[in-house]
């Protein structure tokens, strides 16, 4: 029970330690932006966040004070830009060389070590060895957050202190337990697949956003050969009336995230879950952000009596 006489910051300072968890979803995690962005606005100050996949990438921007510049990149993304990030290697262990994705994380985010930043932030990870979930909480903050959204097959693990780490969705989706683990009391868990296999779920195709079939639009985006970018083309879409291998392993992941999430929060819930309704939105529609970003900041607005509610219980 708190004392009526208390001052804003009295109540300030006995407020419980809040934590927030930042889920997977791959181009759905743009809604992320807009959350975090309105969760600022309304005053809700995380003394903790994990991240997830593209919720590390998310989560570190924001920590690091440069969600503006991460919004303005992703309001920038148009289809045939879109391209100019596959770099298709036929070597390697992944279809993408991700190095074209590094140089634009180099130049958005500053260098900054995890340690060094004001707030606690824990990016999750896999190890492809053992499937050990691995927390990076200290180190460079760009390289944790290029081996928390290093999906297999699609991007090759990252090698940080001699384990080779991958995509924490396998393990961790929606990190509410590494809130916890670190002093949350209250965690807002932000979650993308709510819907996702909803009504307009049914409706979306997972393919690789090229709108020109002629393969025009190849030619004109920079940053590779059109033989690589007719492969990606191949791989995701279909032929024969039956899907692309890529489209297969896309499906696959998100159905994985979503089963996972389930079994995790079953055990560990949040006490708050924000869920912007993004299901209709395929996971490689990068392009999409404006809207997004937009569902991430309702989806705040409908959550936010009961995040108010929550922190008066606990005070």
């Amino acid at each position: 029970m708190t004392d009526d006489t208390e001052t804003p910051d009295e109540k300030k300072e006995n407020r419980p330690v809040i934590g927030v968890a930042l889920g997977g979803g791959v181009a759905r995690g743009w809604a992320h932006i807009g959350a975090v962005q309105r969760l600022d606005e309304l005053g809700v100050k995380p003394d903790v966040v994990a991240g997830t996949s593209v919720g590390a990438l998310v989560g570190g921007f924001w920590m690091a004070g440069h969600i503006q510049a991460l919004e303005a990149w992703t309001r920038s993304l148009t289809k045939t830009r879109m391209l100019s990030y596959f770099d298709v290697v036929l070597n390697g262990s992944g279809l993408m060389g991700g190095k074209r994705l590094e140089k634009i994380l180099g130049k958005t985010l500053p260098q900054t070590n995890i340690e060094d930043l004001e707030r606690k932030f824990v990016a999750v990870t896999a190890e492809l060895a053992t499937g050990h979930e691995c927390w990076l909480m200290e180190g460079d903050l760009g390289e944790a957050i290029q081996a928390a959204y290093a999906l297999p097959g699609v991007f090759p693990p990252r090698a940080v202190e001699g384990r080779w780490l991958i995509d924490g969705a396998l393990v961790n989706p929606l990190p509410v337990s590494a809130c916890r683990a670190m002093g949350a009391r209250m965690v807002i868990a932000i979650g993308l697949h709510s819907d996702a296999f909803g009504l307009g779920a049914a409706r979306r195709r997972e393919k690789l956003p090229v709108p020109d079939e002629s393969g025009a639009e190849l030619e004109e985006a920079p940053g590779g050969g059109i033989a690589e970018k007719l492969m990606m083309r191949r791989l995701f879409h279909p032929s024969d009336n039956a899907p692309g291998v890529g489209t297969v392993m896309l499906a696959a992941f998100n159905i994985l995230m979503d089963r996972v999430t389930r079994s995790r929060l079953a055990g560990d819930p949040p006490d708050v879950q924000v869920m912007p309704q993004a299901g209709h939105i395929g996971l490689l529609e990068f392009d999409r952000a404006d809207e997004l970003i937009q569902l991430g900041r309702e989806a705040v607005d409908y959550s936010f009596a009961r995040i108010e509610k929550t922190v008066e219980m606990l005070l």
